[in-house]
């Protein structure tokens, strides 16, 4: 083999490789997200605000099997409890979580971080401002 056809030979396999490389990551065979880097599954706690009250006690369970159960109880409401069950889907980059609800005022959407999820608006959008840090329910152990 001469030199020249070595190193076409050897640019090619170059070019092949990387572009094997890049294929693989673009369809995401080897991306870290929440889904497949967190210990996810497990319940969840904390107190949000209510717009009409003191807060509302929330419980949210999510299971490995995609199935959850959601409890909300209004602070200052003697009948206030409230609960659903369904499944949940990931969204495209497998870091929020979205719960199959029926409720037009319960948002759906949760971002998973490590030990939390963080509560984010109707449309999917983190709440910001002074009360954002209340929309973090943590992880029972």
């Amino acid at each position: 083999m001469n030199r020249k056809t070595l190193l076409v030979s050897l640019l090619m396999a170059i070019l092949i490789v990387s572009g094997l490389t890049s294929c693989a990551t673009s369809k995401g065979l080897d991306a870290h997200n929440s889904r497949n880097s967190l210990d996810w599954a497990g319940v969840y706690a904390g107190t949000i605000p209510a717009a009409d009250g003191v807060g509302i006690d929330v419980r949210l369970r999510l299971n490995s099997d995609e199935s959850f159960m959601l409890w909300y109880d209004y602070l200052d409401r003697p009948n206030g409890q409230y609960n659903w069950t369904g499944s949940f889907k990931w969204d495209n980059k497998g870091n929020t979580v979205i719960l199959n609800l029926n409720e037009k005022e319960v948002p759906p959407y949760y971002k998973v971080v490590e030990n939390a999820l963080i509560q984010l608006d109707m449309k999917g959008k983190q709440i910001k401002g002074k009360l954002a840090d209340d929309y973090v329910l943590k992880k029972d152990r």
